[in-house]
Parts: structure tokens; sequence; C-alpha cells
């Protein structure tokens, strides 16, 4: 059942981003789209900056506007260049706590043509063991999509 959610969302994804080069429109309307669709707590994308992610378009409450490599979730991810799935991000060493209602996560690392990380994907729930490695393969292919594009805009 999630599979064939994500399946669709993956073409809906793919047909609203086709022929699109803004970064931030893209971002705006991806993170909407993913939110509201799996009903998600906080999807957003934090975009690198020197060395450092910046808080982009997003949907939820608000949220931290700079995370630092290496710190958090978001961090770990920037400089491990790899997806991370928290099933209780209190159990996460050095968690960024941007709000104590988050309980998992899962971020996804949105990785240029030479494999540098351009941004991460956040996605935050308020139950705990939310994500698995259907929502990593799939979010995974959703980031796959929109690198292009934020590589394009630098």
């Amino acid at each position: 059942m999630k599979a064939k959610r994500y399946e669709e969302l993956v073409a809906q994804v793919r047909a609203l981003i086709e022929g699109e080069d803004d970064a931030v429109s893209v971002m705006a309307n991806v993170s909407s789209l993913v939110h509201e669709t799996m009903g998600f707590w906080w999807t957003g994308f934090y975009v690198v900056k020197g060395d450092a992610l910046q808080l982009g378009p997003f949907q939820g409450p608000v949220a931290c506007y700079r995370i630092p490599r290496g710190k958090g979730v978001c961090g770990t991810a920037l400089e491990r260049g790899e997806t991370i799935i928290v099933p209780d991000v209190e159990a996460f060493p050095g968690h960024i706590a941007c709000s104590s209602m988050s309980r998992s996560e899962i971020v996804v690392p949105l990785l240029s043509h030479d494999g540098k990380v351009l941004a991460v994907l956040d996605i935050d729930s308020k139950e705990l063991a939310t994500f698995d490695t259907i929502d990593q393969q799939y979010l995974e292919t959703i980031a796959a999509a929109v690198a292009p594009i934020i590589e394009h805009s630098k």
C-alpha cells in the first residue's frame, strides 16, 4: 500500500517538475506535494551553504535556520552523503530539536552529478519508527529527480 502511494507520488513529482528550472519553486512544490500526499508532520529542504545547511522551502511548523555539518541528523547526512533513518530522534546522538514534537526522521541527500551534497530532504514524523527502506527507496528517487534542478540553478 505505501509503495503504491509512493509510485504514484514519484510520477506526480516528475510531472510537476518537468521543464522547470527554478530550484526554490521546485523545492517548494515538491515539499508540498510530498507533505500532503504522505501526511508527514514536517517536510522540507535544507540547502548547502558553505559548510552548513540553510533552511529552504518546507511544509510544517517553524524550523531551524541553519544546521552545521556533522550536527544532528541533517548535518550528519550532509557529512556522510547518505540517507539516514532515525526511528527515535531522542536516541540519536547530537539530535537538534527544532521541535519537541518530532519523534522520528528521515534525511535524504540530494547529490550533484559528481556526488557532492547540494541539499537534503528532511522529513519528520510525530510518531516513532515511521520511516523504513520503502520510504528511503522512493524518497531517494524523488531526491535524484530534484537534484539536477538545484545543481543547474547554482
